[in-house]
């Protein structure tokens, strides 16, 4: 491979190839989760088996522990520097998914394409963020999130049109995100490093005091005053909406087949127009307006969206009409909702030397608690109910409402370097 990182990766190409990561997460979820069913006959899994393989991958232990390794790297190393690798080992993982004729080599796919999709997602939120036009940050930044709806989208498409294979289709599903993977890898070792970060990284080497013991990134990320109302802010909404969100992620297509009564098909074929509305939303509503009007109303009116598509499904029963309902509202609300604004906030609240490394951490308990929701959600709905379960969604998504109304700060049209010395002071003391 030889001159493989001969042609340099710049502009939108470069965003878009960074982006793919978002796309590579959640194709991974909804591949898993399309199939879901399928596994579970296939190597007769009880509730625990498949609670595990929630629990362990993409969506929850699996991305958290990748992300907390991720960012710190990231930020130690520099952006580059995770996309050399993380990608060769997602790579390998969903061939041992692909591959898989019992339930320990399928965890340990599920394992290890989880830990790789985690190191990979604060990479692409910070390197994007940090190489986009200032006026353009969150059309930039909302095209990771367009990824990331893309993906189940076509997944889920690809779903229905394999479904007479089976398991086969599954497998092949899996096959089709090696190749996306493969092609993303060859084209991001053009890229360049952040320009930001090799700028903090010189001013660091420069000083009078470098060699002096700093504290480490996540001590002074909890530790100081100022990084209190962003943490309050990103986990609070993000925390909370990813509870919901994750749990669908993987579970949905389960909830309509086993509490609705559809067809996989059917199931698979639901989702992919939910996730349809989420790229149209990301486009048209995150990408046209993030960088011209309130972020603030925008968020708002996004979340209060996803509130009334749960009053619908938890309340108004799983009738095609309901159904319908229920997923142009959550698909629109997700487009314009808690994740791609905690993207973007979350890129430019904290500072370059430890901006991966917060999101890797505020990304790792988010999906910790992911995973002990997923551990136990197929258990509530087998020995409660589905009503049980919505409801418990409902209060999540209320919370994350509201501290996202209360706290979203006005960034819009500043730099990154103008937000760190507004929120920093210009003369920042090594810590």
């Amino acid at each position: 491979m030889a001159g493989i990182g001969s042609k340099k990766t710049t502009g939108w190409k470069a965003t878009i190839s960074v982006a793919m990561a978002n796309y590579i997460e959640a194709g991974s979820i909804i591949a898993g989760a399309s199939g879901l069913s399928l596994w579970t006959e296939y190597l007769r899994l009880d509730n625990f088996m498949v609670g595990l393989l929630g629990a362990l991958s993409a969506n929850a232990f699996g991305a958290a522990f990748g992300a907390l390794a991720g960012g710190w790297l990231c930020d130690k190393y520099g952006r580059k520097f995770i996309y050399t690798y993380d990608l060769i080992v997602y790579m390998l993982g969903v061939l041992v998914i692909a591959a898989s004729v019992n339930f320990p080599m399928l965890l340990a796919g599920f394992i290890v394409t989880g830990i790789a999709v985690g190191a990979g997602v604060p990479a692409s939120w910070t390197y994007i963020a940090e190489e986009a036009p200032h006026a353009k940050r969150a059309a930039h930044v909302g095209t990771a999130q367009l990824a990331w709806s893309i993906g189940p989208a076509i997944t889920f498409v690809l779903a229905v049109l394999l479904a007479p294979l089976g398991l086969l289709g599954n497998r092949i599903i899996f096959l089709h995100l090696f190749v996306i993977a493969f092609i993303t890898w060859y084209i991001r070792q053009g890229l360049a490093e952040s320009s930001l970060w090799k700028k903090e990284k010189a001013r660091e080497e420069s000083e009078p005091d470098a060699g002096t013991k700093k504290r480490h990134a996540y001590v002074e990320l909890f530790a100081d005053k100022v990084n209190r109302r962003p943490l309050a802010l990103l986990l609070g909404i993000y925390f909370f909406w990813n509870l919901v969100a994750g749990a669908m992620g993987f579970f949905m297509p389960f909830v309509y087949e086993t509490v609705g009564g559809l067809g996989q098909a059917q199931a698979n074929l639901l989702q992919a127009a939910l996730w349809t509305m989420t790229v149209a939303a990301t486009w048209g509503g995150f990408m046209m307006l993030g960088d011209r009007m309130s972020r603030r109303l925008l968020y708002g009116i996004g979340a209060a969206m996803g509130v009334i598509a749960w009053v619908v499904l938890t309340f108004g029963g799983m009738g095609w009409g309901m159904l319908l309902v229920f997923v142009t509202l959550w698909g629109l609300s997700a487009g314009i909702g808690a994740q791609a604004f905690y993207g973007l906030w979350a890129s430019e609240l904290f500072p370059t030397r430890y901006r991966a490394g917060a999101q890797g951490a505020m990304f790792f308990i988010v999906r910790v608690g992911v995973g002990l929701w997923s551990f136990v959600f197929p258990t509530i709905l087998a020995k409660l109910s589905f009503k049980v379960a919505g409801v418990t969604m409902l209060v999540f998504l209320v919370i994350a409402l509201l501290i996202g109304v209360a706290l979203a700060p006005e960034t819009r049209g500043k730099t990154l370097e103008e937000i760190e010395e507004e929120r920093y002071g210009k003369k920042r003391a090594d810590i």
